[in-house]
């Protein structure tokens, strides 16, 4: 679930994101340990600011150089994709041990990340990433025994888009969430450009096929709403309409992802958003079987 930044979030965020201010901090995050390693591959918590310095560089790299985002000034300027959330959020990363020895790096390279945003963080900062496109304070409202994961501003460098990194990734948000108790993730997810009518078959099939049950509907926010029930479903064709997903939302469906009503579209970064929803409930049980209910799939 790809975020990105927002503008008109207060000047003291941007600042604390910048490193300007001291910023609140998630408590363990200097004694993070690793979460799981496959070959030379390690995933693992951010352990300081300077990792999480190094993970906005990786951002702006896959984001803005690589992607259809537009940098403002003081994005251009740091080289870094930054917003006030990165301060209360857990930063995964994805560190490749064997470019380290191969380059002479004094740091291993970041090649693979992840945002994760707990309910209790956002409740106490303002608020879930996620509601500045959709209206989910009625979905948390509702299921207020369960605990609340935001995911976000996931990226990887175009060399280790492969099913390693990706497997690794997942683990360590498993890892994350099992360690933590969280019941639900939730989050953007992009696809690629701002027309919905060039996005109809996708957008169709994720409305017709994977459209989230009553009880897990969000719905995108009235100003911001695109319709995404734009082909009839008989006259959509599933395989085509999958093969036209970008690979992270084909993901969240394998393991058991609902999608909400309404799709909200990202001028800045050329694409257009659908809420996810995934409780822990309904990840289909292959899934946990494969990275293990406690996690140790690919344990450090």
């Amino acid at each position: 679930m790809q975020h990105r930044p927002i503008g008109g979030n207060g000047f003291i965020p941007t600042l604390r994101a910048y490193g300007g201010l001291q910023a609140p901090r998630p408590p363990d995050m200097t004694t993070a340990e690793p979460l799981g390693r496959l070959g030379t591959l390690e995933v693992r918590l951010a352990r300081k600011a300077g990792e999480i310095r190094r993970a906005q560089k990786l951002r702006y790299r896959v984001f803005y150089k690589n992607g259809s985002a537009i940098p403002d000034a003081a994005t251009v300027l740091a080289q870094r994709d930054v917003d006030g959330f990165d301060s209360i959020c857990d930063h995964l990363l994805v560190i490749d041990h064997a470019a380290e020895v191969q380059r002479a790096l004094k740091k291993p390279p970041v090649v693979g990340t992840y945002r994760l945003l707990p309910q209790d963080m956002a409740e106490r900062h303002g608020g879930f990433y996620t509601a500045n496109e959709f209206d989910i304070g009625g979905l948390v409202a509702q299921h207020s025994s369960l605990r609340f994961l935001e995911l976000g501003r996931s990226c990887v460098l175009p060399p280790y888009r492969n099913k390693r990194t990706v497997e690794l990734l997942w683990h360590g948000i498993w890892s994350y969430v099992v360690q933590n108790g969280f019941n639900v993730m939730i989050g953007c997810a992009s696809l690629d450009g701002t027309d919905p009518d060039a996005l109809a078959m996708p957008l169709s099939f994720l409305h017709h096929y994977a459209a989230a049950p009553e009880q897990w509907r969000a719905t995108a926010l009235p100003q911001r709403y695109i319709e995404m029930n734009r082909i009839p479903k008989d006259q959509i064709d599933p395989k085509a309409a999958l093969r036209a997903l970008p690979p992270m939302i084909k993901g969240y469906l394998r393991l058991g992802a609902y999608i909400g009503q309404g799709a909200v579209i990202d001028r800045q970064f050329g694409t257009t958003d659908v809420l996810v929803i995934l409780p822990v409930s309904a990840i289909t049980s292959r899934y946990i079987d494969h990275f293990g209910a406690d996690a140790t799939r690919h344990a450090a």
